[in-house]
């Protein structure tokens, strides 16, 4: 009985050592591949950024922008193709999200961005606003953001914002509609009076 209990002993092995070449090895793959993939989604963005080159370069604020209607803080979550919410612009930095400070004028919406370049749309521009739930890389309830639709240049955007205080957005639909019918009456006023 001793005999077999040693011959058992004998024949148990203890538990293999861990390879760490081959933890290494795959650690270091693993890391590679992540690089890999950061490196084309930079390409892709600047890749983008090149087709979307002919965008003019943003307008600033005027000196006097004149008395504010309506002020809103929140986060600019980016500008896309109008109608096309998935087809996001990356040029001019409109492709940068961060926090924002918007003022509408009766001149136009002055947008400051901390740590992104600001612009500004005047209100001949402004095209509409309404509340959506959605833009490119960012997917709100519905309603959960406000969407400005402008003119820049021979293209129309779409821009995303999202109040610190959502009850907001509704004014600010509000306000832009206003805005923007009493431009396109002026300027039908202003062709109508050319024509004549």
């Amino acid at each position: 009985m001793t005999s077999s209990i040693i011959q058992l002993a004998a024949e148990q092995k203890s538990a293999e050592v861990t390879d760490w070449a081959a933890r290494i090895g795959w650690v270091v793959g693993l890391l590679l591949f992540v690089a890999l993939l950061y490196w084309l989604m930079r390409e892709g963005w600047k890749w983008r950024g090149t087709l979307q080159g002919d965008l003019p370069e943003l307008p600033t604020a005027p000196e006097d922008a004149g008395e504010p209607l309506l002020t809103m803080t929140g986060r600019y979550h980016g500008s896309t193709t109008a109608g096309q919410w998935l087809d996001r612009v990356v040029a001019r930095g409109l492709g940068t999200r961060s926090r924002a400070e918007l003022t509408l004028t009766d001149a136009g919406l002055d947008v400051v961005r901390p740590g992104a370049q600001d612009f500004f749309v005047p209100a001949a521009a402004l095209r509409g606003a309404r509340l959506d739930k959605g833009i490119a890389g960012k997917v709100l309830p519905e309603g959960g953001l406000l969407v400005i639709t402008w003119a820049h240049g021979d293209k129309e955007l779409d821009s995303g914002f999202r109040s610190d205080r959502a009850a907001e957005h509704t004014a600010w639909v509000t306000a832009l509609t206003e805005l923007t019918s009493e431009n396109i009456k002026s300027s039908k006023i202003t062709e109508t009076e050319g024509a004549r």
